[in-house]
Order: structure tokens, then C-alpha cells, then sequence
């Protein structure tokens, strides 16, 4: 299930090079957080051998690696999204875009969220190797902030660099239908 994501972006991707080209940096951001979630995948989150290393340097009680696959999941959602809301000019009011986006990013990290406790329940004894909450009764508040960090640091980061590239592209009108 840590994979999933991967199984169902990337065929979509491919399906929609042609109608929807990304610009490079979403791809890129796309490619890395794959490998991140490959890599949770093998090893169970809580278990990845880097988070052992970051938890060892910097003393910390747990495996930081399920909290950096958070941040990715707000991090690289967020310049899909904005890519999304640019190139399809879906945004009459450009001060509603990080606001918007930065709520995208929480709604589809409170619905991975929802998604991971059906999947406990229905795994009983097994949900905590699957859910890697390594005795965190808060990890699912950690997970969602992680996600908002994430998001934000893209946007704050990436924004202006990811506006020359979105010139760059193609525009792609919101409906084939006359509006």
C-alpha cells in the first residue's frame, strides 16, 4: 500500500504527457518522491535505514523517515497542484493560489489519513508495522502538519522558479466545450 501512489501517478503521467506536459522541476519532484516512497515501501517507513542514521546524528527518539515522506507529500503535491491551477487558469483571484493549494494539500493528506486507518482496521495486529507510528499517539497530527510544512516550504521556495517554467508551457484550457 506504501507504493500505491506510484502504481496509479505514474501511468496517469505517461497517459497524459501529451495533453497535460508537466514542466520539468514537477517531474522531478514527481521522480524523487517516488524514489521516497519506493523506499518507505521496502523497508516499512519506521524502518528505512537513512532515518536510522538522521535518528542516531540527531538524537532523536524515533525513525524521522515516515515524517519525511510527509513533508514530500506536501512538498511535491504542491507544485502539481499549482501546475494544474496556472496552466488551466483556473484562478480568477491570484492571491487564492497558496491558500488553495496549501488546503489541497491537507485534504488529500486527511484523505491518506482516513485511507491508512481503513487499512489498520481491516489489518488488525498488523496496522502498526503498516502505519510505523512507532508509538506516536499523534502521528496521524504529525503526518498532516509534515504535509503542511511541506507544502509550504515548496511554495516558498519554488514558486517563482516554477512561474518562469510554467511560461515556458503550453496553456491548457480548463474544457474542450465552448464556455
Amino acid at each position: 500500500m506504501e507504493v500505491a501512489p506510484i502504481l496509479i501517478a505514474w501511468p496517469l503521467l505517461f497517459g497524459l504527457r501529451r495533453r497535460f506536459p508537466l514542466t520539468p522541476l514537477a517531474l522531478v519532484l514527481i521522480g524523487f518522491h517516488g524514489a521516497v516512497l519506493m523506499l518507505g515501501g521496502a523497508y516499512s517507513y519506521a524502518r528505512v535505514p537513512i532515518g536510522f542514521e538522521v535518528q542516531d546524528v540527531l538524537r532523536l527518539a524515533r525513525n524521522p523517515y515516515d515524517r519525511f515522506g510527509h513533508l514530500m507529500q506536501g512538498f511535491v503535491p504542491a507544485i502539481v497542484i499549482r501546475e494544474v491551477f496556472i496552466r488551466r487558469a483556473l484562478l480568477r483571484v491570484p492571491a487564492l493560489m497558496a491558500p488553495l493549494v496549501l488546503l489541497t494539500c491537507l485534504a488529500i493528506s486527511a484523505l491518506y489519513e482516513l485511507i491508512e486507518f481503513g487499512a489498520a482496521m481491516a489489518l488488525g495486529q498488523g496496522a502498526n508495522d503498516f502505519l510505523g507510528t512507532q508509538g506516536d499517539i499523534w502521528d496521524t497530527q504529525w503526518d498532516m502538519l509534515m504535509c503542511l510544512m511541506g507544502a509550504t516550504l515548496s511554495l516558498v521556495a519554488l514558486s517563482r522558479w516554477h512561474d518562469r517554467m510554467c511560461r515556458t508551457m503550453p496553456f491548457i484550457h480548463g474544457s474542450d466545450s465552448s464556455d
